[in-house]
């Protein structure tokens, strides 16, 4: 199993060997560090937990302090739930407090699977949440282009009420959204960077799990 956390850089274009254009989303993978494992027997679930990234020390609480110890100060910690035994950068299967993921745990060609928090677009009608047409704009239609219409109520087959699940206007974006079967199209080593066939969810800086 290959899992690692990321920070979305922005997208970009690399080229094939046939000089085909690819589109790609570049992601920056510094190594991650292993913290600490949850085990079948103490925990009834088995998993790896990892912490990613740099925050100032002045912003970290003492528990966290205490927790992470010589390791770093990590700005975030997440788990990796095991189906089984992981894949580690040393190429050891029995991973340890202190043990190094980098993007050398992956290869060129391999398909993947990110999960990150899509972009907050805020509160939207129901032609951009849910692309509805909205009514003519001609035949005496005023004011009323990007409305939604008849949302049933009445004593019809709703029985009064407005039915869950109505598409309506309403907040957008903000959620966890996970894409699946991308290809890894380059991998950089030495600048500790992916470049990931596709797009993947979030804006610039989003976290990103990836899985193989």
């Amino acid at each position: 199993m290959k899992f690692i956390l990321g920070e979305k850089i922005s997208m970009s274009q690399i080229f094939d060997k046939e000089g085909n254009v690819i589109s790609v989303t570049l992601v920056k993978v510094v190594p991650n560090i292993i913290l600490g494992l949850r085990v079948k027997e103490k925990n009834r679930y088995e998993a790896v937990q990892v912490g990613f990234g740099e925050r100032k020390v002045k912003n970290i609480k003492k528990p966290q302090k205490g927790f992470f110890k010589e390791l770093g100060n990590f700005r975030y910690v997440r788990e990796f739930k095991l189906s089984q035994p992981p894949v580690l950068t040393s190429g050891s299967q029995l991973p340890g407090r202190g043990d190094k993921i980098d993007v050398s745990v992956f290869q060129e060609g391999d398909t993947v699977k990110v999960s990150g928090v899509s972009k907050a677009k805020g509160f939207q009608g129901v032609v951009k949440r849910h692309g509805f047409h909205g009514a003519p704009k001609t035949h005496g239609t005023k004011h009323a282009h990007r409305e939604p219409g008849s949302i049933g109520g009445g004593g019809g087959r709703a029985g009064g009420r407005v039915v869950k699940g109505m598409r309506m206007a309403g907040r957008m974006g903000g959620e966890r959204v996970t894409v699946r079967n991308l290809k890894i199209a380059k991998i950089d080593v030495e600048n500790n960077m992916l470049a990931i066939k596709g797009a993947v969810p979030g804006r610039r800086g989003t976290l990103l799990e990836i899985r193989g």
